[in-house]
């Protein structure tokens, strides 16, 4: 009986250990970007030696940071890098083919040479992708936005960083700023891939969470690399499909703002402005 009682007892333990941890896990918001970890694939840029060899990390399974499937194939879609260089910046473009004639970023790595030896970088998940422009960078963390005020940013954690962290000496970075450098383009497009790439099913939202979170990187407010913004955002990539698709999820996200103008108490106009977030549940 004391056997049964502690079996019991243990069950009843890792039953409540389930429901909490359930009542943890957000509701995906419906967005594509539920599916594309920006803090994973700037862990991955830091850890790798060349933007040829940072496409095939994203598109490994194993690292658990790609699980997009836009032209709802029943596979995990393929992600092809493309550089896009001007004077000391970079944009490192995140794209899918979506099908023969549309293609779709995902993100773009934006960097910025600040000093002889001093490289700023962000990532930017598109705003069709994760609803809004979303900004992600590595550093110290020095407090976390709570709030109802705060936005969503996709169940990412809102922080703001003591320190701006110098990525000079991020393998990939020293690659891309070297004088003999030719920007990389990927090869790949819509149906024709590596031969060493082998697409897998995209996990379940409730699997894959919990990867979209990396330590050391979080959403910021603040877009630091503007001059690489500046170049890279008239020739984005928009997929009409992709947008088509996903229009409703992304205009309960978005922010909408109400303005009225009503007479004051002596005839004067008085503008009040109301905002309403939609979104899903924060993490």
């Amino acid at each position: 009986m004391p056997t049964l009682h502690r079996v019991a007892s243990a069950l009843a333990a890792a039953s409540v250990g389930l429901v909490s941890l359930h009542a943890q896990t957000p509701e995906p918001s419906g967005l594509p970007g539920d599916h594309f970890s920006l803090p994973g694939a700037l862990e991955l840029f830091q850890k790798s030696d060349s933007p040829e060899a940072f496409e095939k990390a994203l598109n490994a399974s194993g690292n658990k940071v790609n699980n997009l499937d836009l032209n709802e194939d029943g596979e995990v879609d393929y992600i092809r890098v493309i550089d896009r260089v001007q004077g000391g910046a970079h944009a490192l473009v995140l794209q899918v083919a979506v099908s023969e004639s549309e293609t779709q970023d995902i993100a773009v790595i934006e960097l910025e040479k600040t000093g002889d030896a001093s490289v700023t970088v962000q990532i930017v998940g598109d705003e069709d992708i994760f609803g809004e422009q979303t900004l992600v960078e590595p550093g110290e963390a020095e407090d976390e936005e709570e709030g109802e005020e705060a936005p969503a940013k996709n169940a990412l954690s809102l922080r703001t960083f003591k320190v701006v962290v110098n990525v000079w000496p991020w393998p990939c970075v020293r690659f891309m700023y070297a004088p003999a450098y030719v920007a990389w383009a990927s090869p790949w497009r819509w149906r024709v891939y590596p031969a060493w790439w082998r697409p897998w099913r995209p996990l379940a939202w409730g699997i894959f969470h919990p990867f979209r979170i990396r330590p050391g990187f979080a959403v910021v407010r603040t877009h630091r690399v503007l001059g690489a913004h500046r170049f890279y955002a008239p020739g984005r990539a928009v997929s009409v499909t992709v947008r088509t698709r996903h229009a409703g999820a992304v205009g309960r996200y978005r922010v909408t703002r109400t303005t009225t103008v009503r007479t004051g108490p002596k005839g004067g106009k008085v503008r009040t402005t109301r905002t309403t977030v939609r979104r899903g549940r924060r993490h």
